[in-house]
C-alpha cells in the first residue's frame, strides 16, 4: 500500500460536499478579513500571539542560540520526554476518531496533531491558531509531508468564523488554558455537529510543586496563562455545554524520569496505581477529557 493509500479513507459524496464547502468558506474568510483585524483584538490575544510568535521562531532556531537563552525560553521543554503514555493515548484517540470525518485542530500551534488527523484519513484536518509564525510552520511541514487534506488558518479560537454544526471533531491539545473558556466552551458547542465529540488535554491545577514551578519560570508563559491552568471547577463549567465522559489523569512520579530516564517504565506503572486513588490522581501534572455535544 502506497502512503496516499494509507492516508485516505473512502468518504461519501455528502462528506466530498462538505470538504469542498469550508475549502472555500476558508478561502473567504481569510479573504475577507479586515485589515485592521488585530488591531481589534482584545491585548490578552495580542499578548498570545506575539508570545508565541516568539516561541515558534525561537524553537525552531534551538541549534544555534546560546544554550543559556534557550533554556530561559524553553526550559521546561525537558519534562514531556515524560508524558509518553498520554501522548500514546491522545494519538491513538486521533487515530481512531479522525477517519473519514471534518477536524478542527483548535489552536493547532505548528500543526503537529493536526498532520496526525489528516494521516489518519481525516476528510479534511483544519488547523487554527492566532500564531501567524505558528500557521506558516504547519503549513510548511503538511506540504512536506504531502497531505493534502489538511489546511491551516489564523484566526482567533473564541470566535472561530466557522459554520454552525460544521466539525465532526476537535482536538485540544494542551491550550484551553489560553482561551477564556467563557467563550470558548459556547464557540465550540455551535461549531460542533450534534453528537461531535472534543478531545483535550491540559495540565492540572493543584499540585502545589508544580504549581512552584510554573510560579518560578514566569517567563515561559503568559500572563493570562499563568493565571487559567484548569481545573475540575472547569470541568463542571464544561458541563453546561457538554457530556463530559473519560476524565483521565496522567504523570505523578513519572516526572521523576526526566533526571533518570531509566526508571521511567517503573515510574509510569507506579503512576498508574496511585492515579487510580482519589486525592492522589488530582496531584497528576496533565488530565484528559472528552466533551461530546448532545444529539
Amino acid at each position: 500500500m502506497n502512503t496516499a493509500e494509507k492516508r485516505v479513507e473512502p468518504h461519501s459524496n455528502a462528506v466530498d460536499t462538505e470538504v469542498r464547502f469550508l475549502r472555500e468558506y476558508i478561502a473567504r474568510l481569510e479573504a475577507s478579513r479586515e485589515a485592521d483585524w488585530l488591531g481589534k483584538l482584545e491585548q490578552r490575544k495580542l499578548d498570545e500571539l506575539a508570545f508565541h510568535n516568539k516561541s515558534r521562531a525561537t524553537y525552531e532556531q534551538r541549534e544555534t542560540l546560546p544554550q543559556d537563552v534557550y533554556e530561559q525560553l524553553h526550559g521546561n521543554k525537558k519534562f514531556y520526554a515524560t508524558t509518553k503514555l498520554s501522548n500514546d493515548y491522545l494519538t491513538n484517540w486521533v487515530r481512531t476518531h479522525s477517519a473519514g470525518r471534518i477536524v478542527l485542530d483548535y489552536a493547532c500551534g505548528n500543526g503537529g496533531v493536526t498532520r496526525k488527523a489528516a494521516q489518519a484519513g481525516a476528510a479534511l484536518a483544519m488547523g487554527m491558531d492566532i500564531s501567524d509564525v505558528s500557521v506558516a510552520n504547519a503549513r510548511r511541514l503538511a506540504a512536506e509531508e504531502g497531505l493534502g487534506n489538511a489546511v491551516f488558518f489564523q484566526g482567533d479560537c473564541e470566535k472561530t468564523g466557522l459554520p454552525d454544526n460544521s466539525v465532526d471533531v476537535i482536538l485540544c491539545s494542551g491550550m484551553l488554558h489560553h482561551l477564556d473558556l467563557s467563550y470558548a466552551f459556547p464557540e465550540m458547542r455551535r461549531i460542533l455537529k450534534p453528537g461531535g465529540v472534543c478531545i483535550a488535554g491540559e495540565a492540572l491545577d493543584y499540585n502545589p510543586a508544580i504549581k512552584l514551578y510554573r510560579m518560578r519560570t514566569p517567563h515561559m508563559r503568559t500572563e493570562w496563562e499563568k493565571a487559567h491552568i484548569l481545573s475540575y471547577k472547569d470541568l463542571n463549567f464544561a458541563s453546561r455545554f457538554f457530556e463530559v465522559r473519560e476524565v483521565r489523569h496522567w504523570h505523578l512520579f513519572s516526572i521523576l524520569g526526566v533526571k533518570a530516564p531509566s526508571l521511567l517504565p517503573v515510574l509510569n506503572a507506579l503512576d498508574a496505581q496511585m492515579l487510580r486513588l482519589p486525592g492522589i490522581k488530582l496531584m497528576s501534572w496533565i488530565f484528559t477529557f472528552e466533551l461530546r455535544k448532545p444529539v
